[in-house]
């Protein structure tokens, strides 16, 4: 098996997963990683909050910084751009599911 396709398949979907629940509201990375850890990927934040960087660099993101008990917080939501791939990705994702998945 290429580890590399594997990574790369399990990169992509934590990047929709971040991007879905960034469209439902603000993140944070300790809470994605929990989350992400639900569903069994097990993520450091050295590999996280690089997804985080790359998805706001390309626009899909954006960031406010907020104290919190205060501790400076980082958190994201879905930009309009964000929220329109998430719908395209969405699409993708199902007419995937139909053909291998199949009924």
């Amino acid at each position: 098996m290429d580890n590399s396709i594997v990574r790369g398949v399990f990169l992509a979907f934590v990047r929709v997963h971040v991007l879905h629940h960034a469209a439902e509201g603000r993140i944070f990375g300790l809470e994605m990683i929990e989350e992400l850890h639900r569903h069994g990927y097990t993520l450091s934040p050295g590999t996280l909050y690089p997804i985080f960087h790359s998805m706001v660099k390309a626009g899909y993101l954006r960031s406010a910084d907020e104290v919190v008990n205060g501790k400076l917080r980082k958190y994201y939501e879905a930009t309009a751009k964000g929220r329109r791939l998430l719908k395209q990705v969405k699409g993708k994702i199902r007419e995937l599911l139909d053909e291998v998945i199949g009924d």
